[in-house]
């Protein structure tokens, strides 16, 4: 037991380093939520004004609606920033030293995604206390409460990339993997507006926002922050969550790794 703790103190450590001496990412990853927190919000406020949330059933303004959103698309950049990481570092040789320790490869995987994940919860919080500073107040508990959902959102985020990073085989093909995978994750969910408002515009749409991953995990996060506890999401969320990280434990399964060489 000790030698996997070891593992993932080394591991955590080694993705806190990299973030600290990447500042420019820090910085990125909040100017991103707060420009459509203080300049896009301005625009759907006026197209929607205040509005019936369930299940809140209050009227609250659209800058709080998309606070969980902008939470969730802090996790979604992040989580594809660590995958290009790995991506990075296995054309570096780097990924190949840290598979090959003594230790079991699921183990290595999930450290590295556990890293990543305390990033992102961190830069989660930072948004917040900024979006209270702005004026956009949540309940008080809700900052506690919500730490176990920004846990499996994270989670479920950083396993999709960690199982892309193990598809992807070249740099230059990540950018283009990513467009396909953030926008439309992003925008087609309820990140900035009601499924119901989706529903009124068209019913195929509404379908695909309802079974989007990204989807279950801010309504979790948004749940969360207003002390409920949204049991269909959560169960996506953890199912999701289970179905990425086996994807990436087959990708860089190393037997998979032989039979593609020898094709």
């Amino acid at each position: 037991m000790r030698r996997y703790l070891i593992a993932l103190q080394a591991i955590l450590v080694r993705e806190a380093l990299r973030f600290v001496q990447q500042r420019g990412r820090f910085v990125a990853a909040l100017v991103r939520p707060l420009v459509w927190l203080l300049v896009f919000a301005a625009g759907f406020r006026a197209a929607l004004g205040l509005s019936i949330i369930p299940p809140y059933q209050t009227y609250i303004q659209y800058e709080t609606y998309i606070v969980p959103g902008l939470c969730g698309m802090i996790m979604l950049f992040n989580g594809m920033q660590s995958s290009l990481s790995l991506v990075y570092d296995r054309e570096m040789g780097s990924m190949r030293l840290l598979l090959t320790a003594p230790l079991p490869r699921w183990w290595l995987l999930a450290s590295r995604l556990m890293a990543s994940t305390a990033i992102s919860i961190l830069q989660v919080y930072t948004f917040l206390a900024i979006a209270r500073i702005y004026g956009i107040d949540m309940p008080p508990l809700g900052y506690v409460a919500v730490l176990p959902a920004l846990v499996v959102a994270g989670l479920m985020l950083g396993a999709l990339g960690l199982a892309l990073s193990s598809f992807i085989r070249q740099l230059e093909n990540f950018a283009g993997v990513m467009n396909f995978v953030i926008f439309p994750m992003f925008f087609l969910s309820s990140a900035l507006y009601p499924l119901w408002k989706m529903a009124e515009s068209s019913v195929l749409l509404y379908r695909i926002c309802a079974i989007n991953p990204f989807t279950q995990a801010i309504e979790m996060v948004r749940f969360a922050l207003y002390l409920q506890l949204n049991l269909p999401a959560t169960g996506w969320s953890i199912l999701a969550t289970a179905v990425f990280l086996a994807m990436a434990l087959w990708g860089y399964d190393p037997a998979r790794g032989m039979m593609q060489r020898k094709g």
